[in-house]
């Protein structure tokens, strides 16, 4: 029941809602963190009551009348005085008193270190940065030095606490997790994984690695004074590290890191009883960031471009191309391909999405700058070659994780493209949240598909809160039910139907509102069900009801990632029938990542990519005649 727990939620973190988004103000207090970190309200535990109505609430689009009957006695029951609900809501209160956040230890656990499935595409987001023209491989290497000296720049803020403090009206928000994006690394297990974060040593990480044709390099990043290297050092550095590893006929030992978590914590503990093994992989684990040096990926058309950097960002592309040259538990994972497709991957367990997308916007606006300082001319040592043992044991471990790669790849349906009509401009024209916007129009493609509703995920920032994660918003409620109903109804007046479009995203505003501030369902329902799981002989009725595995059957995994960037996230889905759909509304258009699974027959990436354009259009269109009805 967990597994399924944490596997309809792994998608949680992709990131934060709506206009809640982009910090309205930003002040910079020098070693500050701590003391700003002590004054955050702690993440308080919602009522009981409250909670079971609202959770009945979301059922009532989804699942049939009979099951609804059955699961509202059973929430009756749970709910009596002196019964099993107020013993779990008591228990998960005395832990709220106790720690520092109820739920972040848990949700860390479940959601991401107990989830067995492989962190590519199931887990880690990827990020698709503007296409780049190299006339040469030194415009791939002059790049990737300006990149790495951005993202040195955004630490030095991280290191001297200078960090910009995010605020979302009045309220600070928690920075925690942008402690947490740099040297750190997942470290696999054979029934759980780990995460080490290297921040924190006395000597903490001065080098990156880098890879390139499947070969890993340390590069020294810091001269001896402390000062980082400048890009034109990077530079000569990088082009050592190309000039070393031309040859591709080298085993891909990171592909390992893709396979199925248990397999490859076997694999793992086997790989580094070899003392070389063990600390080349330490080197890794401990590297402040990894560079991927790719190699090109094959050429489509213009149109096609963006969704073939989607994939290549999320996996690869296969072990023919270059999912071998990735260490896919890094937290943080530049990719700069030789053909110019640039973006990145991320391991999902340390941190959310925003966090990454402030860091790409800091790191893009550092590299437009051009460089001032001079270089000093002292000679380099030559980065360090991590050599790996390959016994023919390991060699196997490679072969499967390789198929395996290739069985993912060739089940990924991915479309990436841009809704060029409007953007954020259209709906704050007309008094609207662009999310509930888009989220409405996302109702409505999959109801005209499906002709049903079905469970919507959409990730909402706790950062409200001390170490605050992630709730969910409950995108499918009953006024969406109403009006993606009434859309294509002909019997129903346009005004009524303008009407309804505006009491549906009046709800996904409220229930917006409503999981910011820590009051929506779905982690407060997680608390009580592991609450029982530690204190109970037995689990609660209502946790074992069929209307509790429908909930959590995300047909829709949905995140908002806005950044100023024109980039655009995207991550697989987080059930084998369902899409996840990322998007990153600029003002006068919308970067949008749908993905699906090719293995099951009833979902299709273009289809459902199609039909939200589709859906935006008629809102627009429906809004546009009915200028007197809007309220």
């Amino acid at each position: 029941m967990l597994g399924i727990l944490a596997r309809t939620m792994v998608k949680a973190g992709a990131v934060k809602p709506s206009g809640l988004v982009k910090p309205v103000s930003v002040t910079r207090i020098a070693g500050r963190y701590l003391a700003h970190q002590e004054g955050l309200p702690k993440l308080p535990v919602p009522p009981l009551q409250q909670t079971c109505e609202h959770y009945l609430a979301a059922l009532t689009p989804i699942v049939d009348p009979e099951e609804l009957n059955h699961t509202r006695k059973l929430l009756e029951e749970f709910q009596k005085p002196g019964g099993v609900g107020e013993r779990l809501q008591k228990g998960l209160e005395q832990r709220a008193k106790k720690m520092e956040n109820w739920l972040s230890d848990w949700w860390l656990q479940t959601a991401y270190l107990d989830y067995r499935m492989p962190v590519v595409v199931h887990s880690s987001p990827g990020v698709v940065l503007p296409r780049m023209e190299f006339s040469d491989r030194q415009g791939q290497m002059r790049y990737a030095a300006k990149l790495i000296a951005g993202v040195l720049d955004f630490k030095s803020m991280i290191d001297n606490e200078t960090l910009p403090v995010e605020y979302l009206g009045a309220k600070p928000l928690c920075m925690n997790q942008y402690y947490k994006v740099l040297s750190s690394c997942r470290i696999p297990g054979t029934k759980r994984d780990t995460v080490v974060n290297y921040t924190l040593d006395k000597r903490p990480p001065t080098h990156i690695t880098v890879v390139h044709n499947f070969q890993f390099f340390v590069l020294d990043v810091y001269n001896s004074d402390a000062t980082p290297l400048t890009v034109d050092q990077i530079y000569i550095q990088l082009e050592k590290i190309w000039n070393s590893s031309l040859q591709t006929n080298k085993e891909p030992i990171g592909i390992l890191t893709s396979n199925h978590r248990n397999s490859w914590g076997k694999a793992y503990n086997n790989l580094i009883k070899d003392k070389t093994n063990k600390e080349s992989v330490r080197a890794i684990q401990k590297s402040i960031f990894t560079v991927c040096l790719d190699a090109p990926i094959p050429r489509v058309s213009d149109d096609m471009y963006r969704t073939r950097a989607g994939v290549q960002m999320l996996h690869g592309g296969g072990s023919r191309w270059n999912s071998g040259n990735r260490w896919f538990d890094k937290t943080l994972q530049f990719i700069i391909g030789e053909d110019g497709t640039c973006g990145l991957i991320y391991e999902h367990a340390p941190a959310e999405g925003p966090p990454i997308v402030s860091l790409i916007d800091h790191v893009v606006e550092y590299m437009k700058k051009s460089e001032m300082v001079r270089t000093p001319m002292v000679p380099l040592r030559m980065p360090q070659k991590l050599r790996f043992h390959i016994t023919p044991e390991i060699k196997k471990d490679i072969e499967e994780a390789k198929q395996n790669m290739n069985i993912m790849v060739h089940d990924l349906d991915m479309k990436v493209s841009v809704f060029s009509h409007f953007g954020k401009d259209f709906p704050k024209s007309q008094k609207m949240s662009p999310d509930a916007f888009i989220q409405m129009a996302l109702q409505l493609a999959y109801y005209r598909i499906y002709k049903r509703c079905c469970p919507t995920y959409e990730s909402a920032s706790l950062r409200m809160f001390r170490l605050g994660r992630t709730d969910t918003i409950r995108s499918t409620t009953i006024d969406s039910d109403k009006f993606v109903k009434a859309m294509d109804d002909p019997a129903k007046h346009n005004t009524e139907k303008v009407a309804l479009l505006d009491k549906a995203v009046k709800a996904h505003r409220a229930y917006t509102d409503m999981a910011i501030r820590g009051q929506a369902i779905d982690r407060h329902l997680l608390g009580l069900k592991l609450q029982a799981i530690e204190d109970l002989a037995a689990l609660p009725e209502i946790f074992m009801d069929t209307s509790y595995a429908v909930v959590l059957h995300f047909n829709l995994s949905t995140s908002q990632v806005p950044a100023k960037t024109n980039c655009v996230m995207c991550f697989g889905p987080v059930v084998p029938d369902g899409y996840g759909v990322c998007y990153n509304p600029m003002d006068t258009h919308i970067n949008f990542a749908v993905s699906a699974f090719n293995s099951c027959q009833d979902t299709n990436a273009a289809r459902l990519a199609q039909a939200l354009e589709d859906a935006l259009l008629d809102i627009k269109t429906l809004l546009e005649q009915t200028p007197k009805a809007k309220l």
